[in-house]
């Protein structure tokens, strides 16, 4: 059984090595507020614990993050489980993001991938089709980035292979977005 403080040395690694994203994650807060202003919307996908940031990232953008101010156009893909489930039986699970993205994106628009092991084929799927859109892709990713990496105009990557602290990293830079995203809006 892994010790208390053998976690918390863990979380502590992740930290230090978030601080040397904070140029990626000031672009990616940058390009959702651009595209924001200039009214297109944000929308935000990954499997299993990343879908739920996705959820938790597209709530705090459209209902508030700390302060009062309009909600943002933000939408989770992984919420409709009528299309995840129609999508993954007609097309298979690979589509269940493309196909939503070929529905809802338009050219400007920002797709939020996410992937703890930056290879989950039906996100990087969703950001080819929103590329051949022209919308701006964001992946947020772990390990060594995968071909997310590759296929994210802007690449935020927490360089670990312990999905718990790639997923620890991923909320503190979700929330950091949120934050300076917010910020842009208030003032």
């Amino acid at each position: 059984m892994m010790r208390w403080v053998d976690i918390l040395n863990e979380h502590h690694d992740m930290v230090k090595g978030l601080l040397t994203l904070e140029p990626m994650v000031n672009q990616a807060a940058v390009a959702i507020v651009e595209a924001i202003k200039q009214g297109h919307k944000i929308l935000i996908f990954g499997n299993g614990g990343s879908a739920a940031d996705a959820q938790h990232f597209a709530a705090e953008l459209t209902g508030r993050y700390k302060r009062e101010r309009r909600g943002l156009p933000a939408i989770a893909l992984t919420t409709d489980t009528s299309a995840i489930t129609a999508i993954g039986n007609d097309y298979g699970y690979d589509k269940v993001f493309s196909r939503q993205v070929e529905a809802l994106a338009s050219k400007g628009d920002v797709l939020v991938g996410i992937s703890t092991s930056g290879h989950s084929q039906n996100v990087i799927l969703a950001l080819e089709r929103g590329q051949s859109l022209g919308c701006t892709t964001i992946g947020l990713t772990g390990k060594d980035g995968g071909k997310i990496k590759d296929l994210s105009d802007i690449s935020i990557n927490v360089a670990m292979n312990n999905t718990p602290r790639v997923q620890e990293g991923h909320i503190t830079i979700i929330h950091t977005i949120c934050e300076w995203v917010e910020e842009a809006f208030c003032a």
